[in-house]
């Protein structure tokens, strides 16, 4: 092709190849446009999917896994809960508010589509360091972002995670979660079934904003140039999506669509081609009849913008004045833009189902749906272990004589208060918050409007410790997936799936393709070992400023069901009374610690985890929390070991805390492992004699009451 253009949309020389092969013959500019996004990284998973096919993905529960816009799991008979985790890291990168925002209208769309209405959002936020302007202009926007859609739209943000570090600072990351509860009868995939149906483009007019977002925003690193890429950025509408929502959930109530899909990264061209190819069929598009909002925009654009609060229906012809009609109740633009299409029976394509588009009744673009949206190409990458991995892990971490000044640096390190954030955030829509943000994982009733209640109620928590899993990419990821887990247990839940967020560098470096392949076979053996399934997630690549890539960060959401609570459920904020220190007897590590960070020493790798017994430790602190006597409150030591998850406890209490150990080392305070756990209790002998039939090592360790204290003098009373 003239002068390789399709090298700035991201395509390589073998791509275009086989793009030629694919269609027998060149690619005129509309299609070639179609194919970038498509094929991109962030659409095709195409240096992901060879490595994904590992995760364990079924289970006795699972309802729709990997490849559904959202997982689902069945909760009752009759009701199920959908879940879905999604970055948007590079646009919140260039425009900090819009791309937070229009990442949490993004994964509404995801759930809503499969016929769950929305009730809560979670996030994980990794930032610079907050002593530099950019970073924290960066910070407020997100917050900013999320709070504003997340309220505006009328969805709860009931949990999350801050995390500031200098590798984020160019390249920050935002993750979110959402999740929606369904009448499981209610439940639709995205396909465009049946020859002659309607294909109904709703919700907001189409823009150029997000042309190119998912091609040359998000599968790019960032460099001196990525201020240009700021039209990138799509603009969102949290009262449209509102509007989107209630049209959506009646028509799928009154089962007036045959296949719904949203359109969110690469637009248009991703909705019908994966609708289509879902179904084996194909589909003409007029792309005249789009509605737009720009004057003067040309078919590519058109089918590339990723204008946000657009959905695409398939109806069938007898329900089409029925779907106008709700969807002009609900003051939400529905427009017929196409019609569904059988395989070709003849010709070049015959058998396969074509995507063809017409402008002012000329043909723009002819290409089988299957080609754009399941034959992207397959890469193994080349993988390689660091050198200075195989050097380390040989070592430990020697910390200095004089270590209890670093100790402190611990605490000022991890003494941000969420609360500054989750107080933007209404976390108490629908009355179903049942533990608010700040505890181990959020609990909630899983009961909506219009969807009717359950004797259970849901946990969730979004987890991720970059420190881990950079000591040892798979053995410090397995550890991040027992974090989220020892938090479900925090609130008395026993977990049922899991979805994840992988934040990685460049996936043409070897290495990070090494940390890549090890964190999916963490992953793997610990939710194949606790029989947690994956049910759906996402691979963000390309995570790199100016040649240098961020830490391996996989992120994880977890969610667990447990009976709904008849008395409070047990909480630090409401705790007192003895503290007891209860573990599986596995040894923490300085490896991997804020501690090891601090005084910059990156030596040995993160330890190993015994799953059958944290299985069993899990099932015992989820079994006392669900009780109503023994214990009233419990947590998770994660970062920064004893010596921090103390300070926390201490802290949602506004209570002191006097601890007296017999091991005072640096080890005992600082040294992490996930499983480990603080309980209060105002039964100490009781607990004690509990745990320890289940063979659980224990020790009662302080006292939680009396009056607020400070690090120093907490630091006084151990040493």
């Amino acid at each position: 092709m003239e002068s390789e253009i399709y090298r700035p949309l991201g395509l390589t020389d073998d791509e275009f190849k086989l793009i030629v092969h694919q269609l027998g013959r060149e690619p005129n500019l509309v299609e070639l446009a179609m194919f970038s996004i498509m094929w991109s990284e962030h659409c095709s998973y195409k240096s992901s999917r060879i490595h994904l096919r590992r995760l364990p993905t079924s289970g006795p529960r699972v309802i729709m896994g990997p490849g559904e816009n959202a997982g689902v799991v069945a909760a009752t008979d009759k009701i199920s809960v959908a879940i879905r985790m999604e970055s948007h890291n590079h646009p919140s990168a260039i425009e900090p508010t819009q791309g937070a925002a229009t990442g949490v209208g993004g994964i509404l769309r995801d759930i809503f589509t499969v016929g769950a209405r929305p009730t809560a959002l979670l996030d994980s936020l990794w930032m610079g360091t907050q002593d530099d302007p950019r970073s924290r202009w960066i910070f407020d926007g997100v917050v900013g972002g999320i709070s504003s859609y997340g309220n505006a739209v009328g969805v709860p943000t009931v949990g999350g995670e801050i995390h500031f570090a200098p590798p984020y600072a160019e390249n920050p990351l935002v993750n979110v979660v959402a999740v929606g509860i369904a009448e499981t009868t209610q439940l639709v995939r995205a396909l465009a079934s049946g020859a002659g149906n309607h294909v109904v483009l709703l919700g907001a007019a189409t823009g150029r904003d997000g042309i190119g977002g998912v091609s040359v925003l998000a599968s790019s690193g960032f460099d001196n140039a990525s201020s240009d890429k700021r039209p990138s950025v799509q603009v969102g509408d949290p009262f449209e999506e509102k509007k989107l929502i209630e049209a959506c959930l009646r028509l799928l109530d009154a089962k007036l669509v045959v296949g719904i899909q949203d359109l969110g990264g690469a637009g248009l061209t991703c909705a019908t081609s994966e609708t289509a190819a879902n179904a084996g069929n194909g589909m003409e598009v007029i792309v005249d009849k789009v509605p737009v909002r720009e004057t003067g925009m040309t078919p590519m654009e058109i089918l590339c913008s990723e204008s946000q609060e657009r959905m695409l229906a398939i109806v069938t012809p007898e329900h089409l004045e029925a779907v106008l009609a709700i969807c002009e109740a609900e003051e939400v633009l529905a427009t017929v833009i196409g019609t569904v299409t059988p395989p070709d029976e003849e010709g070049i394509y015959a058998g396969r189902g074509v995507l063809r588009a017409y402008f002012d009744g000329a043909l723009v673009a002819e290409i089988p749906a299957a080609a754009l949206a399941d034959e992207a190409p397959l890469y193994d990458r080349p993988q390689q272990e660091p050198a200075m991995f195989r050097v380390r892990t040989d070592q430990s971490v020697v910390p200095p004589d004089d270590w209890h000044p670093i100790a402190l640096e611990v605490l000022k390190t991890l003494d941000f208060d969420p609360s500054s954030i989750y107080r933007r955030y209404d976390h108490m829509l629908f009355r179903n918050t049942l533990v608010t943000p700040g505890a181990d994982a959020s609990l909630l009733a899983i009961r909506a409007p219009g969807v009717g209640g359950t004797e259970l109620a849901m946990a969730l928590s979004v987890d991720g410790n970059q420190l881990w899993s950079r000591s040892d990419p798979k053995s410090g990821t397995l550890a991040v997936v027992a974090e989220s887990l020892a938090n479900l247990a925090c609130v008395g839940a026993t977990p049922v799936a899991l979805v994840d967020c992988l934040n990685f560098g460049n996936p043409e470096h070897p290495e990070v393709m090494w940390q890549f392949s090890e964190a999916i076979d963490g992953i793997t053996e610990i939710c194949t070992a606790l029989g947690v399934p994956v049910i759906g997630g996402n691979v963000s690549f390309y995570n790199e400023a100016y040649g240098s890539d961020i830490d391996p960060t996989p992120v994880v959401a977890s969610i667990g069901y447990r009976p709904l609570p008849t008395h409070p459920v047990p909480d630090p904020r409401r705790a007192s009374g003895s503290v007891i220190l209860v573990t599986t007897g596995e040894t923490p590590s300085l490896s991997g610690s804020v501690f090891a960070e601090i005084i910059g020493d990156r030596r040995g790798s993160f330890p190993t985890i015994d799953l059958e017994r944290l299985n069993h430790l899990l099932g015992v602190i989820a079994e006392l929390v669900t009780a109503d006597d023994l214990v009233n409150a419990a947590t998770n030591l994660g970062a920064g070991g004893l010596l921090a998850g103390a300070v926390k406890l201490a802290r949602l209490a506004a209570k002191g805390l006097r601890i007296e150990l017999e091991d005072a080392s640096v080890e005992a305070l600082l040294a992490e492992h996930p499983s480990r756990f603080l309980l209060v209790t105002e039964q100490p002998a009781a607990l004690v004699n509990y745990l320890l039939g289940e063979g659980l090592e224990t020790a009662i360790i302080g006292e939680l009451g009396g009056d607020a204290i400070e690090y120093e003098d907490w630091l006084h009373l151990v040493r």
